[in-house]
């Protein structure tokens, strides 16, 4: 074992020569497919303590804030029952994979490194290509004259108003007035006047057009060569992908190793294995140390939901789907596969032969996850609970921070019908939340156009070019220090509709309580959002159904 990488505990922490027993935080887990187990490894106050004395030594380095990323220790434990710790940064640090003190890159990289170092020079050149394409002299030129087109049609459109309104006027004057011939030719002259305007506003658009259309002409053609670019350097990174995940090997506590192709064929983002928790745990297990508890933190710059010092669980896309492979072999952090004979966390507040009602907690998840380890939900807890609950269905969803009311149906034919309510906007839900500040206003309605970025998931924003028309209706119902507690109605149900148009400060601009996504959690331990009430009509029984459940928060 490499004295650099164990480090002692008293190099963090005042440590006082035992390891006692620590409060637990959070868990790590992961489902482990071979033994059909939800393994675990816990993140202890002890861990934190070690991580909190990391981040101090970080604090006094610049080099360390230069850039944002995960850091992680791992307690860990030897055959001879000695206690040390184990540290690791995601990616590279300062531009190195190998840092003096800190836990190697799993193996295996360096067996591409000339193919890896080609192709990122190729990326390179066609990223700059893309920029260059992006910001031509032509783009520019085409939105500074296009504006200035754009204000002479709207000047027109202000002068064809006026007018249209005198000759509503004169109409109504020539209707009063005059008779037969006398008005019909006056009637006639307004017409012509009439379509004069048009003709003068199509004249104008015909210019404007063939004053764009050479530099539209060029603008398109650029964006079909970066259209292409972006599909080449997907192609090469794909390819780089599939050659590093074939010859990245990671081992686990049976002694067991694969390289993340075999373990996960469907394929993952570039930089699996390149994280925190796979580079400790791989350490672990490849020199026999027992794992006791972990912690991962993040320092440096904010980076979307990422706090400098505040915890984190493994990333999803990423970590996640290799955790229950990494634990596998540590018998005692297993805990055994979900039984649902008795959950007292998930509470059924209606049922008939048709449909279930639950009561979903935050932090679990409606439907189960993309990858194998993310399974544990509602709909598949009911699944195994459930004599016939193979042909069990979610007829929406909730977000896995957000707790209240969930349906769930019992056969193809109800959840087509509820969830055709669903889309023709039949079905009326009321959320309640708390707001991380003072309302000035008690009640209004919240139009912003969402958009979801596919290269910023799980982020909505809003976008009026690209965004769907999303519709909130809110309402104070109480207030507390610095804190909103409002009623939320959304009229239509986009991803995170309700987050972003509190957040937003085209919309209420204070983020829910406890929001990491879009805005700061405040130290709390869930998200403030309670889906509280819930109305629709019957599938078969033809009658409207009202549920509600109390706010726990």
């Amino acid at each position: 074992m490499d004295s650099l990488k164990f480090h002692c505990l008293s190099d963090f922490i005042d440590y006082q020569g035992a390891i006692i027993d620590s409060p637990i935080n959070d868990w790590y887990e992961g489902f482990c497919p071979q033994t059909q187990q939800i393994l675990r490894l816990p993140r202890t106050a002890l861990a934190e303590a070690i991580a909190v004395g990391l981040m101090k030594q970080l604090a006094q380095d610049s080099c360390y804030s230069l850039e944002g990323k995960m850091y992680g220790i791992l307690l860990v434990e030897t055959p001879s029952k000695q206690p040390g710790v184990l540290k690791a940064f995601s990616g590279l640090l300062n531009s190195q994979s190998c840092v003096t003190g800190w836990v190697q890159p799993i193996s295996g990289r360096e067996k591409v490194a000339l193919q890896e170092a080609e192709t990122l020079v190729k990326l390179a050149e066609i990223k700059q290509q893309i920029i260059n394409l992006d910001t031509t002299k032509e783009k520019q030129e085409y939105e500074t004259l296009f504006q200035e087109w754009q204000t002479r049609l709207d000047h027109l459109t202000i002068v064809h108003q006026q007018r249209k309104q005198q000759r509503q006027k004169q109409r109504q004057l020539c209707l009063n007035s005059l008779k037969n011939d006398e008005l019909n030719n006056a009637i006639e002259q307004l017409n012509q006047e009439s379509r004069r305007d048009k003709w003068e506003k199509k004249q104008l658009k015909q210019q404007q057009y063939q004053s764009l259309k050479s530099l539209q002409e060029n603008i398109t053609t650029a964006a079909i060569k970066i259209t292409q670019l972006k599909q080449q350097r997907k192609q090469l990174s794909r390819q780089l992908q599939a050659q590093m995940h074939a010859v990245y090997s990671i081992t686990n506590f049976a002694e067991k190793s694969y390289s993340l192709q075999d373990l996960l064929p469907n394929g993952l983002p570039t930089g699996t294995g390149d994280c925190c928790a796979p580079k400790l745990l791989h350490y672990a297990a490849t020199h026999h140390l027992k794992p006791l508890a972990m912690a991962e933190f993040w320092w440096g710059p904010s980076l979307g939901d990422k706090i400098p010092g505040n915890f984190y669980g493994p990333c999803r896309e990423r970590c996640q789907p290799l955790m229950g492979f990494l634990l596998s072999g540590l018998s005692d952090t297993t805990i055994p596969k979900y039984s649902p004979e008795i959950d007292n966390n998930l509470q059924i507040i209606y049922e008939d032969k048709w449909l279930i009602a639950i009561n979903k907690p935050a932090a679990l998840l409606s439907v189960p996850g993309r990858y194998s380890n993310n399974q544990d939900s509602v709909l598949s807890r009911f699944k195994n609970l459930l004599a016939s609950g193979e042909n069990l269905r979610a007829v929406h969803r909730l977000d896995q921070d957000t707790s209240g009311i969930l349906l769930l149906a019992k056969d193809s034919k109800n959840h087509h019908k509820l969830t055709q309510q669903f889309a023709q906007r039949k079905v009326f839900k009321t959320y309640e939340a708390i707001l991380s500040g003072s309302l000035l206003i008690n009640q209004g309605i919240i139009e912003l156009p969402l958009w979801g970025d596919p290269s910023d998931r799980p982020y909505q924003k809003v976008d009026f070019l690209k965004g769907k028309p999303s519709i909130t209706q809110f309402q104070v119902i109480g207030k507390r220090e610095n804190y909103s507690r409002v009623e939320l109605i959304p009229v239509t149900g986009r991803t995170h509709q309700l987050r972003v148009h509190c957040a937003d400060l085209q919309g209420l601009g204070m983020p829910i309580l406890g929001d990491r996504l879009y805005g700061n959690n405040d130290n709390q331990n869930r998200l403030h959002l309670h889906a509280r009430e819930i109305k629709f009509e019957h599938p078969q029984l033809q009658k409207m159904i009202q549920l509600k459940v109390d706010t726990p928060f």
